[in-house]
C-alpha cells in the first residue's frame, strides 16, 4: 500500500484533480470531503505538474479596454 498525504484545497480545485485522475486513478487514494482527499505520496509532484499545466489551460486573464 501506498502511503498517502492529506491535501486540503479549494472545491474548483478538488474537481480539476478529480478531472485528472479519472482516466487511471493514478492520484487519489481516497476522496474524504469537499476540500479534502488523500494523494499517493509518490505522485504527489505529478499531481502538482498536471494540475498547473491544467490551470494555465483553463485561467485566461480577461482583456481590459481603458476606453471610458
Amino acid at each position: 500500500m501506498n502511503p498517502g498525504v492529506l491535501v486540503e484545497c479549494d472545491p474548483s480545485i478538488k474537481a480539476i484533480i478529480l478531472k485528472i485522475d479519472q482516466d487511471k486513478h493514478d492520484y487519489i487514494v481516497e476522496d474524504l470531503d469537499d476540500q479534502t482527499l488523500v494523494i499517493k505520496e509518490n505522485q504527489l509532484s505529478s499531481l502538482k505538474a498536471r494540475l498547473e499545466e491544467e490551470l494555465a489551460n483553463t485561467q485566461t486573464m480577461p482583456e481590459f479596454s481603458g476606453s471610458d
